[in-house]
Parts: structure tokens; C-alpha cells; sequence
């Protein structure tokens, strides 16, 4: 019998241009950028120089602090060039695409018959390790981790956010491989919606499986380990994007590395919403290629707009990327007395305009604009209303701000990670950049306990 966990704190917001469950297949582009800061905690240290000629497969780089944690390139052909920032920072190694395919072979493996160890050296070898996360803080783990559980979360419920069902068509066996090896590992908690009926994710074995109802971030890994198995001091949990999964599925099944994903184009400023199957690694302006409306006045957000970061057409598809979505930016607004205006085009998670009478299906075309300026903190209850863990949000940030790290401890720091507070920072009338607030923290803790 499945398990479920009803929650009621949350809040959805309903955006123009989710995409449609149509899969539209974009051509091997000529060149790819291979983007370490896709995977948060990681320093590269690359071990490819340019001109150096590699298959699907080879490593392009390796993570400083565990050098067993590779980091394979998605396709054959030549690098063109590794891309530096400030401080000779690794942004981007770049490969240039043969058009004719090589892969390294890894070797088929029957996952039934391997051992935890050989699942965990199998992933190294392949450069597939550095996918999973980790909890506490929200990194890419390391294979000196020994994890109590493995989360994954195939319900996505950010606004714009990708259907996993979607990239899951034609992948389930490579999905249930993926299970099945981590299952070698330690205990695997799976996380699905009350509307997913795929059974790949119904049926899945080797793995408990949990159904989540209630609003968004029910969604959000973090707030299923605390309601499945919470995590204290000294304790880790990995976290695995189910996409990660599938990667990890055709490793075991073909030998090959193949990084094939299924990326939603979404947002208001789309011509087209749809779901595109790209690589990780194609450009924005592959995947983007006559979708945007307009060229100016444009939020390009790689990610959903909750918890996505600003980009650009010379980005590329990162290791963790589900959509790519593009709003107004908001920059050539002028209204005149805005403020006092009805507003029935307007959302407000307080009711303050009248568009809360049109019920909760109606769409809204929201922009970028923060709408105010930062300011002293107000202790309303703001974010406990839409977070649904068992943790004192507002006090955990002042002791974050406040560089109080006993205090941080003990209010719950270790469970959280920055995009469970990103529906707090939305409704947030402080206008303080809670998602930064707590990555810092986490880096600042993670360096201290070091």
C-alpha cells in the first residue's frame, strides 16, 4: 500500500505558458558548453586542454577537494576552448561535436547482480557520480558520504516547472534501472503527485514510495525528507534528480554515457511553449532557436522563475536543467497610480487585490519586478505560511544573517536548502534574497565543520 502525505502549507502560482506535452526534437547543435557551476560545491579542475579530441564518455574535468568525482563530456569531438572568469574560475568547457558519434563503453551490468560499491565505482568511473546531492547542504556529494537514505522527487511543482512524465516517456526501464542501482546503495524513498499515473512511477520497486497532495513545494525534495526521514546532525541523505536517474539507467543498460534530456521551453514571452529533446551542454540559442516574442524587455530565466537564475542566449543546458523559461521583464511598465489601482491582472498571496475573487485557475502574466526595496525584516509569519517543515523559518534566517551558527543548528539548518525557501522570498514583504541568504549560510557551515 503507497503511503500518503497530505500537506496544506504552500501556495501555487498560476503562470501564462506552461508548456505543452508536446517533445520537439532539436539537431545535435555543432558546439557544446559543458557548465561546472551546474553542480554546486563542486571546483573543477580540468584535465582536457584545447585541442584535445574525446569521445561521449571522456572526462572534461574533476572535482578539486575528491578527484575520484569526474565530470564526462556528453558527446564526441574536439575542445575548442575552456572559458575562464574572475580568478581563472572554470565557466565553460566547450566542445566541438564530430558528426558522427564515439562513445566509451563502460561495459552492460546487470544491476540486480551488483554490489553497492560496484554501483558507486561504476558511476565514478563514468563521470555520473557528481549528479547526486546531498543534504546537509545541498551540494554534490562525494563518495566518502555514506548516505542513511536516497531521495528522489519526480513531482515537480514550481511555477513553469517541467512534467518528469513527460521526460519519463520511453525512458522507464532506463528509469527503473537507475532505482535499482541505487537501491545497492542504501534505502531509496520515491516522492510522485497524486495526478502522476506513469507506472513506471506507480510500480517503481526497489524503492518506497511516497504520494505527496498539497500545494507547492510539496514538490521540493528538502520538505520530503522532513516529512519522510528528517536528518540531524552528523546525518547525510543523497538527493537525485530523476533525470539523473535516467542517465544513470542507461549507463547500467547500453555501457555508454548518454546525457539526452528532455528540457520544457516555458514562459509568457514563448511563442511556442513545448518540450524540447536537446543534450546537456546545447546552447540557448539552439533550444530558443524563433521561440522568443520579443528580443528586449525579457526575463530569460534558466530554470522556473522561483528558483532559476538570469541567463542569456549564450548560455548552455545544465547537468540539473528541466526548463528554460522567459517572462516580462517589467522594465518598461509605467503605472500610473499602480499602487491604488484595483489590479485584476495582479496576483498577491494576501489578498490584497481583487483577483483572489476569480479563483485558482486563472493565469496571471507576471514580470521580474520586485516592486519595493529592501528593507528591515518583518516578523509576520510571512514564510511559515508557505513552508511546510517543521522549522522556525523566520528565526533561521536572522541566525543565518546574524552568523550565529549554534543557533542555526538548532533551528534546523542541516535539513534545508535554498530552494525551499524560495516561495518565502516570493511573498516576502522584506524583499530580502532568501535563497542567497541561505546558500551562504550553507557554504559558511560547510566550511566551518570542514
Amino acid at each position: 500500500m503507497v503511503n500518503v502525505i497530505k500537506l496544506r502549507k504552500g501556495l501555487n502560482i498560476n503562470l501564462k505558458g506552461n508548456a505543452v506535452k508536446e517533445i520537439v526534437s532539436v539537431v545535435l547543435p555543432s558546439e557544446i558548453g559543458f557548465i561546472p557551476t551546474a553542480f554546486e560545491g563542486v571546483v573543477p579542475k580540468v584535465i582536457v586542454k584545447e585541442g584535445d579530441v574525446v569521445k561521449a564518455g571522456d572526462t572534461l574535468f574533476v572535482n578539486k577537494a575528491f578527484p575520484a568525482v569526474k565530470f564526462s563530456s556528453p558527446v564526441s569531438g574536439k575542445i575548442t576552448a575552456i572559458v575562464r572568469g574572475d580568478r581563472r574560475k572554470v565557466l565553460c568547457v566547450k566542445v566541438l561535436v564530430d558528426s558522427e558519434q564515439q562513445y566509451v563503453d563502460f561495459g552492460k551490468k546487470d544491476v540486480s547482480q551488483l554490489s553497492g560499491d560496484e554501483v558507486k565505482s561504476a558511476l565514478l568511473d563514468a563521470g555520473l557520480f557528481g549528479y547526486i546531492n546531498q543534504l546537509p547542504y545541498a551540494v554534490s556529494t562525494n563518495p566518502s558520504t555514506q548516505p542513511k537514505a536516497i531521495f528522489i522527487s519526480a513531482l515537480r511543482d514550481m511555477p513553469l516547472a517541467s512534467d518528469f512524465e513527460v521526460e519519463l516517456e520511453g525512458n522507464e526501464d532506463a528509469f527503473q534501472a537507475g532505482l535499482t542501482a541505487l537501491s545497492k546503495i542504501a534505502k531509496v524513498y520515491l516522492g510522485c503527485g497524486t495526478q502522476q499515473t506513469n507506472k513506471a512511477l506507480v510500480n517503481a520497486h526497489d524503492v518506497v514510495t511516497t504520494v505527496f497532495d498539497g500545494p507547492c513545494p510539496v514538490g521540493n525534495v528538502g520538505v520530503q525528507v522532513n516529512k519522510i526521514n528528517p536528518i540531524n546532525k552528523n546525518e547525510i541523505v543523497w538527493t537525485v534528480d530523476p533525470a539523473s536517474v535516467i542517465f544513470f539507467g542507461r549507463l547500467f543498460l547500453t555501457g555508454k554515457v548518454d546525457l539526452q534530456k528532455v528540457v520544457a521551453i516555458a514562459g509568457s514571452e514563448i511563442n511556442t511553449p513545448c518540450y524540447v529533446k536537446t543534450i546537456v551542454g546545447a546552447p540557448l540559442s539552439d533550444v530558443l532557436q524563433n521561440q522568443l516574442k520579443h528580443t528586449e524587455h525579457v526575463r530569460l530565466i534558466h530554470g522556473n522563475p522561483l528558483t532559476g537564475y538570469k541567463t542569456d542566449l549564450t548560455d548552455y543546458i545544465g547537468g540539473h536543467t528541466s526548463e528554460v523559461t522567459a517572462i516580462p521583464e517589467g522594465d518598461n511598465v509605467d503605472e500610473m497610480l499602480g499602487w491604488i489601482l484595483p489590479r485584476f491582472n495582479q496576483f498577491s498571496a494576501s489578498r490584497s487585490y481583487f483577483t483572489w475573487l476569480l479563483g485558482k485557475k486563472k493565469e496571471y502574466n507576471l514580470d521580474a519586478r520586485i516592486k519595493g526595496g529592501e528593507r528591515h525584516m518583518i516578523m509576520g509569519g510571512e514564510y511559515d505560511k508557505v513552508l511546510p517543515m517543521d522549522i522556525y523559518a523566520e528565526y533561521l534566517i536572522k541566525a543565518i544573517i546574524s552568523g550565529n551558527i549554534e543557533r542555526q543548528e538548532q533551528l534546523g539548518i542541516y535539513e534545508i536548502s535554498p530552494e525551499d525557501f524560495a516561495l518565502a522570498e516570493f511573498v516576502d514583504s522584506s524583499k530580502l534574497p532568501l535563497q542567497k541568504i541561505v546558500r551562504d549560510g550553507l557554504n559558511i557551515l560547510r566550511k566551518e565543520n570542514a
